[in-house]
């Protein structure tokens, strides 16, 4: 089958995409896969690295609201550059300061304010240069890069020592802040990507109106329950390992990799079942709630280890599988409002402010209720996550597809 000239440019950019987000993924997830290195070492404690995680946290998700902003403005070509380039900086400067502490904080912190360059600008750009059913393609291909970077990370911190960890992070972010800025160049060149193809609309308060009516209230919800599995209880995943199920450092990090490697996969699998269900998101996202639940459930009640980690692989997996229909379906669809870039920043933005906050009360929390109880918490944010998801408009009898 020849592909179209849409199709063949959609995969191009989509591909470039794609890589680049999993660049920005390996670097988010380094931390967390080499902590229990780290307290292993005596290089950081667990209360510093909760500490440096919540604050990281809070700057990526204040990036996202400003550089998604500053997306609808600013060319991609000078977002995605520049936010791979200056993580890739701030990524290696960590490394080189385990002895004082203090600057660290602010050097991982600054990371994650890079790091939040990327993602409103790149779904816009994608949104507004291909046709909507590649849109979704091409967001589900750096949804994808999304979570194969835990696996990534869990692989090296497997293989190598944490320094050199964070170095190979930081030589990935440089090359792809190079090949980021001469492939738009050479896009733009070339048609591939144009600029300001959808205009917000002139009034602020009709874009806000229309961001509201393509349901952005629940949508922020979803994000933020999502946000705090996908974000905060991936981070603490190969220490929840270690200490709960009683795994050494090295084998933390083994099963951790093929933890995340599963979860990675769930991205075509939730496509898969959006097509089962005749495209409709929001029967998807009810159903991936609905099965997290049960599978966290099933976490706090079995802690046999080969079993608590097939289920909570399991929960984490359909949580993710309502994030997938997050980014890859509902953010492409709101290139109408002109807004696509600033309504991805500030989904993005709750979303790390949700992981950024329980980041912090995990930590605090493995002390005074202990892993069994927080396994708890997370099964009733998945039920919260249920409730949200229900046919509202159906039940009050509004015509509406469901």
């Amino acid at each position: 089958m020849t592909l179209s000239k849409n199709a063949k440019n959609a995969i191009m950019l989509g591909g470039l995409c794609a890589v680049s987000y999993l660049a920005v993924y390996f670097a988010k997830n380094i931390l967390g896969a080499v902590t229990p290195q780290l307290i292993e070492d005596g290089v950081f404690t667990a209360e510093y690295i909760g500490k440096i995680s919540s604050l990281y946290f809070i700057f990526y998700a204040v990036g996202q609201l400003i550089n998604g902003i500053l997306g609808d403005k600013i060319k991609a070509r000078y977002m995605l550059s520049g936010g791979l380039f200056f993580a890739g900086v701030t990524v290696v400067l960590f490394s080189k300061l385990p002895a004082y502490p203090g600057i660290a904080t602010y050097v991982y912190a600054m990371m994650g304010f890079f790091l939040a360059m990327i993602y409103g600008p790149m779904t816009k750009v994608v949104a507004e240069n291909t046709e909507p059913i590649h849109a979704t393609r091409c967001s589900l291909g750096y949804t994808f890069s999304s979570f194969f970077g835990s696996p990534l990370a869990g692989v090296c911190a497997a293989v190598f020592a944490w320094g050199q960890v964070f170095l190979i992070s930081g030589t990935a972010l440089f090359v792809m802040a190079i090949a980021c800025f001469s492939c738009f160049l050479l896009f733009e060149k070339n048609g591939i990507v144009k600029y300001n193809l959808y205009d917000k609309p002139k009034e602020e308060s009709s874009g806000i109106k229309s961001l509201i009516e393509h349901k952005i209230i629940r949508f922020t919800i979803i994000s933020m329950l999502t946000g705090v599995v996908r974000t905060s209880v991936i981070f603490w995943l190969p220490t929840y390992i270690s200490q709960y199920l009683g795994f050494s450092a090295e084998a933390s990090a083994l099963i951790y990799t093929v933890s995340t490697l599963a979860i990675s996969v769930q991205t075509f699998i939730t496509i898969f079942i959006y097509e089962k269900l005749g495209r409709n998101m929001y029967k998807t996202i009810l159903l991936m709630f609905l099965t997290s639940t049960l599978f966290f459930a099933l976490v706090y009640l079995f802690k046999f280890p080969i079993a608590n980690v097939i289920f909570i692989t399991l929960a984490i997996m359909c949580s993710n599988g309502a994030a997938t229909m997050l980014w890859s379906r509902y953010c492409p669809s709101l290139r109408d409002t002109g807004m696509t870039s600033s309504a991805t920043g500030f989904l993005d933005f709750v979303s790390y402010m949700a992981a950024a906050v329980s980041s912090s009360l995990f930590a605090n929390a493995v002390d005074s209720i202990g892993w069994q109880n927080l396994v708890l918490v997370w099964t009733g944010l998945m039920v919260i996550g249920v409730i949200i998801s229900l046919p509202y408009d159906r039940i009050l009898g509004r015509e509406v597809k469901w």
